[in-house]
């Protein structure tokens, strides 16, 4: 099962203009056996689950004008940037920039770039986490390449963009206040399809899931491996 449908400890509270869609996919996703790749990924990104920085669209209310004001009398949050790869990609892959400070409800943008330094082409995923976790749901992701397909040629670069905010919302949140240092990790895997078709990081569970900063949480064995207990 993908790691982003645990057993669920949220232990740190949601906006309020995301209680309805977390329920939403948390209710589908129970009803379409819980599997299904895009319904994960759409309840991590909605909820900031276990470190999952929010995605959002231009679409949603979050990406109102108003909420892009930057919060001048707030104080800076420093962003970090992580990166880490699989030991099986011959990827480099690395932050272009060290860091970023930034105000609540500024824009910014940063970049990563990869390297394919084998003699074929190779798609990878990358997968992202935040900490400290409690600010996940507020570090909102407009444009990134994380859970998309990567196809680097043999011997290609590439500039990887990522647009983001930190919700002006923090501020009414009394576990990030005194939060003045931010994390952001990406992790590289070769990429491969699985049993439904889906895109998914070739590697071990416990290490994605780690990467995902899911690895203090308990999780439901897989759709296969359930299967198979089923088995007379």
């Amino acid at each position: 099962m993908h790691p982003c449908l645990p057993t669920l400890h949220l232990d740190r509270p949601i906006p309020t203009s995301l209680a309805t869609t977390s329920t939403a996919a948390i209710i589908l996703g129970v009803g379409v056996t819980y599997a299904a790749v895009p319904l994960y990924r759409m309840f991590c990104a909605a909820t900031g689950f276990a470190g999952t920085p929010s995605v959002i669209s231009t679409s949603s209310g979050r990406f109102d004008p108003s909420r892009l004001v930057p919060v001048v009398e707030a104080g800076r949050i420093r962003v970090h940037f992580n990166a880490d790869r699989s030991e099986t990609l011959p990827w480099k892959f690395f932050p272009q920039q060290k860091f970023v400070d930034v105000l609540p409800g500024e824009s910014s943008l940063a970049f990563y770039k990869a390297r394919n330094e084998s003699q074929k082409d190779i798609i990878g995923i990358a997968t992202y986490n935040v900490t400290p976790d409690r600010v996940a749901s507020y570090f909102s992701k407009v444009e990134c390449f994380c859970f998309e397909e990567q196809k680097l040629l043999a011997g290609e670069e590439v500039d990887m963009p990522l647009l983001f905010f930190i919700n002006k919302d923090i501020l009414d949140d009394p576990s990030c206040r005194n939060i003045d240092d931010i994390v952001l990790s990406y992790t590289f895997f070769r990429a491969r399809r699985n049993t439904q078709g889906h895109l998914e990081p070739d590697a071990a569970d416990d290490v994605v899931q780690k990467s995902l900063g899911f690895d203090k949480y308990e999780h439901a064995p897989r759709v296969e491996v359930r299967r198979q207990e089923d088995v007379p």
